[in-house]
């Protein structure tokens, strides 16, 4: 009789386990896979464009090739072609060496949900834009699993975008060529496209397309802010989440000596004219041969890749191909005008805003970021403020990136702790939960504090506070309600 009973309990909790269906997409019938959280379901490397290759190299994305039978989402598909990655600061930390091969062929998005094939559930959609200064980095990257995301009840999804020279470009005869007579920013119609396919294809998911919200940190910060001016994406997202990609970075005051180190860095990513970039683009090319396009898309990925630099070395100029200094251009079609100038315009995305960095980031982000929760604030926007002030644990190894440093709250929005190698404390825990729950609230709802509190309140003239996420004496609980900070 007690193994009868056994036997029809362990059948009740099988009965009880979401079905995974077969999910009927843009380009075929996928089906995904469990993840290690109950009742999450993960999807990884799906194709949302074709492969950006051959004569497709320095194109818009294109549609996706159409696939026969089911296509099982077990595997993440290929970063995008970047640098190689050595032992040491940021590649130590994420633990990198199981990814697949760097390949042009890159464009694949994974998601994870709660409620596959539940078309009526309409659950709030997140899209992360990893960083990477425009050229490293990857979707699937171990800091940024969808598990805990999805355990809230949001759909995530991360995807993969072109990067360096294959995402951003220019050259006068790749705008002849181009419908609207333009290159470049191919890496930001990538992340637009991605955007589209959501729009498209996530209520397969459970997922609510008229609930998306946009978020990413460093150059993925950047790009949210450039998607932020773009005319491209209206309508395809509902919030937008900057991290630790500073704000505004408007002129100086004029009392001002010298410029504060923050400001510097960026004006340094200020998008470059299509006219200047082409110039130095068509100069590298000819300098090599490639003196048209049916040579250049011929010329293998490596050379591609290299070329910048190689021509540095021996010509000694340096174009903005070799500086690392990939930035979108403001082209007429993908951006108008810069973020800025979109913001004192008041021509950015009329949206929910959150937008923070870290007590050790790339310099003061303070200024910047209350520059632009003013601005939201004139333009009717509310827009949340935050620093995260946590050090990170050490287990004592030398050469590792230490401090709230610049990407360490990654571990925390995402939850994903159990990729790392950090002695984290039950402290952690507890300050990952606060982050993620308000993260989460945020998509969901357009306030990080959910529907029944309002313990984190805007940024506005009269209430100029960040949220101080860092632990308390004892290590347990966050306890930065509300703290000014100063520029």
């Amino acid at each position: 009789m007690k193994k009868l009973l056994f036997l029809f309990f362990a059948l009740f909790l099988f009965s009880c386990e979401q079905p995974n269906p077969v999910l009927t997409i843009e380009g075929g019938k996928v089906q995904g896979v469990k993840a290690g959280s109950k009742g999450v379901y993960v999807y990884r490397g799906i194709p949302y464009a074709a492969p950006p290759i051959k004569e497709l190299r320095w194109k818009a994305p294109q549609p996706v090739i159409p696939w026969e039978g089911i296509r099982i989402a077990d595997t993440f598909g290929h970063p995008c072609f970047q640098a190689a990655h050595y032992p040491g600061g940021y590649t130590t930390e994420w633990g990198y060496g199981d990814e697949s091969a760097y390949s042009e062929d890159c464009l694949y998005l994974n998601v994870w949900t709660k409620a596959p094939g539940q078309t009526g559930k309409k659950l709030p959609v997140a899209l992360w834009i990893f960083g990477g200064g425009l050229r490293e980095g990857w979707g699937s990257e171990p800091e940024f699993d969808g598990e805990a995301w999805a355990g809230k009840d949001v759909v995530l999804v991360t995807f993969n975008y072109r990067l360096g020279v294959f995402g951003f470009l220019t050259h006068p005869e790749l705008a002849s060529e181009s419908p609207e007579h333009v290159s470049g920013n191919y890496g930001i119609l990538d992340q637009v496209e991605a955007l589209k396919w959501v729009k498209k294809n996530i209520a397969q998911f459970g997922g609510d397309p008229d609930n998306v919200t946009i978020f990413g940190q460093s150059a993925g910060g950047r790009s949210v802010k450039t998607l932020c001016a773009s005319p491209l994406t209206k309508g395809l997202f509902n919030k937008a989440i900057i991290m630790s990609a500073s704000g505004l970075t408007l002129p100086e005051p004029a009392t001002t000596t010298a410029p504060s180190a923050m400001s510097s860095y960026m004006r340094a990513f200020a998008p470059l004219t299509l006219e200047e970039s082409s110039r130095q683009t068509k100069d590298v090319m000819d300098w090599a041969g490639l003196t048209d396009l049916e040579k250049m898309r011929a010329a293998s990925t490596e050379v591609v890749f290299a070329l910048g630099s190689i021509y540095q070395s021996v010509t000694g100029n340096r174009p903005w191909m070799s500086s690392g200094l990939i930035s979108p251009v403001v082209d007429g079609y993908v951006l108008k005008e810069s973020f800025d100038q979109a913001a004192v315009s008041n021509n950015l995305a009329n949206v929910p805003y959150m937008i923070g960095f870290t007590l050790n980031d790339m310099g003061n982000m303070v200024p910047g970021i209350a520059d632009f929760c003013l601005n939201r604030e004139e333009a009717g926007n509310k827009a949340y403020a935050y620093q995260f002030a946590r050090p990170l644990p050490t287990d004592g190894r030398e050469n590792v990136l230490k401090g709230a440093f610049h990407s360490s709250d990654l571990w925390y929005v995402f939850q994903s702790f159990k990729n790392s190698w950090r002695p984290w404390t039950e402290g952690d825990w507890d300050l990952s939960e606060v982050m993620l729950t308000a993260w989460t609230n945020f998509a969901k709802f357009g306030d990080p504090n959910g529907q029944n509190d309002v313990s984190w309140t805007p940024y506005t003239k009269d209430n100029p506070n960040f949220m101080i996420f860092k632990l308390d004496a004892n290590d347990v609980e966050n306890s930065g309600m509300g703290e000014s900070l100063k520029p």
